[in-house]
């Protein structure tokens, strides 16, 4: 697995061009006798395993194989040969974790049923144009039906061997805004002319920050940043447009829904009062990911034939993860797995993080236990 995974992450392509990542993975499943499809949602590639007993219940596993538009500062062999692309999010490991579970699945097929292994593209690009959805829309549960479905995402911070895993709300559901900022712009001698687009787009910028403080439910986390500002090209020109571009995140649906009129109000209002044109783009892209309350027990039964340390409560995280879309569709359960301290640059989508090999046999060994503990 660790041979796999550091040819993976030497060798990184970003979402929907995964092609080599797709074959390597397609010629290891029928290396190891798994039925393969292929171009499942663009370059997904699903495999099918039946145990050594007949049964009617089928299990999903799943691991996402695309990696994101960073230039590696890493310098050891395994490095990103593909400038300004890497795996700075560990789906190098969380596929070739799947791929050992699949290993030692197809030569032992102790259970009985049907195992699909799903290996995701585009995690990264998210939402509705995302992996996830679109292997959906394309038929995934439809041609191979799963009841229960699982996935793993690495956790810097977490101790190597340990594991976290709740029911409920576990990942937040994630929306994009981008608000345009207009006016006539002019000289910034005068600016008694017309509506000032960057003193509009900092009032907005301020006041934004008021949905989660004072318009939100106290006992609903939410979070709302905006992440880009853009305008202006010259020291003495009042320009004519500013964009400001962020998200929202929340658990809650009641939380969600309030955002969006809450965003339109205080954008509306604060052009009012400048006498700027604002104009408001708002998409929900990803829900809240939601463990089903069996299946999180099933994960938490079998981590704790796997792992050193089982956590069965931990905290919430405004992250989001494009599994929330399969687990909308089919019950089942996503979990964190340690990879060790998070110092030196081991964050997610840090230009220095590797996945550590350390976690490989705990994640291949927990999805084995799933499917082992599930079609008995």
């Amino acid at each position: 697995m660790s041979k796999w995974r550091r040819h993976l992450h030497a060798n990184p392509e970003l979402s929907y061009q995964e092609h080599q990542t797709a074959k390597f993975v397609a010629d290891k499943l029928r290396s190891f006798g798994i039925e393969v499809s292929e171009g499942i949602g663009g370059t997904g590639v699903v495999g099918v395993l039946y145990g050594g007993r007949r049964g009617e219940r089928s299990i999903g596993l799943r691991a996402d194989m695309d990696a994101l538009a960073i230039g590696e500062r890493n310098d050891f062999g395994h490095r990103s040969r593909n400038v300004g692309v890497m795996h700075a999010c560990g789906h190098d490991g969380h596929t070739a974790m799947l791929l050992g579970a699949a290993r030692y699945l197809a030569e032992t097929r102790n259970f009985s049923g049907r195992v699909v292994f799903i290996f995701q593209p585009a995690e990264e690009m998210g939402g509705a144009d995302g992996g996830a959805a679109r292997m959906i829309r394309e038929g995934l549960f439809d041609n191979f039906h799963c009841d229960e479905i699982y996935g793993l995402h690495n956790w810097p911070g977490m101790d190597v061997g340990a594991f976290a895993v709740k029911s409920g709300p576990m990942m937040a559901s994630g929306d994009s805004f981008e608000i345009e900022v207009s006016s006539k712009g002019m000289h910034a001698a005068q600016p008694h002319k017309g509506a000032d687009v960057v003193l509009t787009a900092g009032h907005i910028l301020v006041a934004l920050q008021q949905i989660a403080a004072r318009n939100t439910d106290p006992l609903d986390a939410l979070v709302l940043s905006a992440t880009q500002i853009h305008g202006g090209d010259a020291y003495n020109v009042l320009p004519n447009s500013v964009t400001i571009r962020g998200t929202v995140r929340a658990f809650s649906p009641r939380a969600r829904a309030a955002a969006e009129p809450a965003l339109r109000r205080v954008v509306e209002g604060i052009a009012l009062s400048t006498g700027a044109h604002c104009k408001v783009s708002y998409a929900q892209q990803y829900p809240t990911l939601v463990n089903s309350e069996p299946a999180a027990q099933a994960a938490e039964a079998a981590g704790l034939s796997v792992f050193t340390k089982v956590e069965t409560n931990p905290p919430q995280t405004m992250i989001v993860e494009d599994f929330a879309f399969m687990l909308e569709d089919r019950p089942g359960c996503y979990g964190w797995i340690g990879n060790g301290p998070d110092d030196n640059g081991r964050i997610l989508h840090s230009a220095w993080f590797d996945f550590n090999d350390e976690a490989l046999p705990f994640g291949a060994s927990y999805f084995a236990a799933v499917v082992e503990q599930q079609l008995q």
